[in-house]
């Protein structure tokens, strides 16, 4: 049977990186208050000149040339992004102009911090329907341009960044030690819609909006929501918390990541942790931690990964992958 396999990765990062003490001195919060509810010492932010289709192709740009294929190459790109460039078209369109394509197809999937799980979930259908061979997966993010800087609950928590991988169809045998995807699950639930959103858009407003989060409301549902996926991965595979060498979660806050590594029995060492450095950069944030994992030599060549995600909507997602 075939497999989506990951053979490549990238990541970019604004030129711009703010501590937590250069935040104090514009917004009222301290690097203590800050460090000790989400764990974040620094995050990175976007200059006028950088966008979510300029990180997006630096990032996916590093995956080509990790995974040693050329734009060519590529069937499918699809970016992961609540922060497009325009309302369109698609950043991922632009995305594929500024890498040169001209063949196959482009589009953005908007899922917020759960997008890239999603986008790499629909890569894989397209995989194994035999629609294509090679997909360009980006999650990319300008989550500064939406945030209001006066409201200290939600601004200190988010910054900029892209990360992007190289999905190739191999042939597998149909077992749990296959390279590529092993399984994904998918949720979404619209009744929580409030509790994480952005208060503005073209069909109500006509406005970008700013960024809204009932923060203890999220906290409560997320490990519980995060714990139902992956039980679901593990049902699907046989597998289990034992089995997994490294768990990727979304890097949204370090106290969320605990809690949830915690209930399912995942060591503390097998966990990836790039928040701290990052903060939470919704869609880029797997991906910019897969390529930590990969380019400091913990991620290796069979290794058993387990990806999660959840964002406003509420969405949420797991993916199991042997590397």
């Amino acid at each position: 049977m075939k497999r989506s396999v990951i053979i490549g990765s990238g990541a970019a990062l604004p030129r711009n990186a703010v501590s937590n003490d250069e935040l104090a001195k514009r917004v009222d919060t301290s690097d203590e208050w800050i460090r000790q509810r989400t764990g974040i010492e620094q995050r990175y932010i976007a200059d006028a000149d950088e966008t979510t289709a300029s990180l997006g192709e630096a990032a996916a740009r590093k995956a080509l040339a990790d995974a040693d294929v050329s734009i060519e190459d590529i069937d499918l790109i699809i970016c992961a992004t609540s922060t497009p460039d325009n309302t369109f078209p698609a950043t991922a369109v632009n995305i594929q102009h500024r890498l040169g394509m001209t063949h196959g197809a482009a589009f953005d999937m908007q899922a917020v911090c759960s997008g890239f799980v999603f986008a790499v979930t629909t890569a894989n259908t397209y995989i194994m329907s035999g629609q294509a061979d090679r997909v360009l997966v980006i999650g990319a993010e300008t989550f500064s341009r939406i945030l209001d800087w006066e409201d200290r609950t939600t601004c200190v928590l988010f910054g900029d960044g892209a990360g992007a991988v190289v999905l190739e169809a191999q042939e597998g045998v149909g077992l749990s030690n296959d390279r590529g995807v092993l399984t994904s699950h998918l949720r979404s639930d619209g009744s929580h819609r409030d509790k994480l959103y952005v208060d503005g858009g073209p069909s109500t407003t006509a406005t970008v909006g700013h960024l809204r989060m009932q923060g203890r409301e999220v906290f409560k549902h997320a490990v519980a929501m995060i714990t139902d996926v992956i039980e679901d991965a593990f049902a699907a595979t046989g597998l289990s918390a034992d089995d997994i060498d490294w768990f990727i979660p979304h890097q949204a806050n370090r106290r969320i990541i605990d809690a949830s590594a915690k209930k399912l029995n995942i060591a503390p060492e097998k966990v990836v942790i790039t928040v701290s450095q990052h903060g939470n950069t919704s869609a880029a944030s797997i991906p910019l931690a897969i390529d930590s994992a990969r380019h400091d030599g913990r991620l290796k060549k069979g290794d058993l990964v387990l990806l999660e995600a959840m964002g406003g909507g509420f969405t949420w997602g797991s993916v199991l992958v042997r590397w």
